[in-house]
């Protein structure tokens, strides 16, 4: 069958990953925003807004991360958005608090942030996401026949993360105090702008989709 690991924290584990792949296992990796930005100091200083499953690591597995993704050995990005009202995070015991992220909303300028290249942003959050996950008829390119899901990002604009600026339900961010380079400025879904400049401009319409059937 196709593995694909998810929440790949460490270059440990995307080099077990490409051990199999060697061996002709059929298998690939993600990782998440916040082992490419984050670090364990990172952690220590923002607290419980910051804690995961898997942890995050040191400055050196960052950096590693960062250079596997730059050379496409991990396939996919996603964020991995994990929401938690304020007081699953609040706790004096640090292991009874949620284990979780919300990273949604600024997954890209993080991403623009770090200063990767922006084919290699396309490639990891799209392109080779529709491809692995067979949807790559409708999604994950711009090209004629396929839906029109787009998102227009200004990379000399900055985005400044507060929490009135969150869009999330319960409205906490380890990335809250960051000003990051590169700001999305309108998303399209299926052809219809639904939003522009940071507001909400329609009624969500999204919907699952199922890949086609194994033959």
């Amino acid at each position: 069958c196709a593995l694909h690991i998810v929440h790949v924290s460490s270059a440990a584990g995307v080099r077990l990953v490409k051990e199999a792949a060697r061996a002709g296992v059929d298998v690939t990796c993600e990782t998440c925003p916040h082992y490419l930005v984050l670090n364990e100091d990172d952690v220590e200083r923002i607290g419980a807004l910051a804690k995961c499953a898997p942890p995050i690591r040191d400055e050196f597995q960052r950096k590693q991360l960062i250079h596997e993704v730059e050379l496409g050995h991990i396939l996919t990005v996603g964020s991995d958005h994990s929401p938690a009202p304020m007081t699953m995070k609040t706790d004096a015991d640090f292991f009874k608090v949620w284990g979780g992220i919300s990273g949604c909303q600024h997954l890209l300028a993080l991403l623009f942030d770090l200063g990767l290249d922006a084919h290699r942003i396309a490639l990891s959050t799209a392109e080779n996401v529709a491809d692995r996950f067979l949807l790559a008829e409708k999604k994950g390119r711009i090209a004629p026949g396929l839906d029109a899901d787009l998102a227009l990002i200004d990379p000399r604009d900055e985005t400044e993360i507060t929490a009135e600026s969150l869009h999330y339900r319960h409205r906490h961010s380890p990335y809250a105090g960051r000003t990051l380079r590169g700001r999305v400025v309108r998303t399209i879904l299926r052809g219809r702008t639904i939003a522009l400049d940071g507001r909400i401009t329609g009624t969500p319409s999204g919907k699952w989709l199922a890949p086609p059937a194994a033959k």
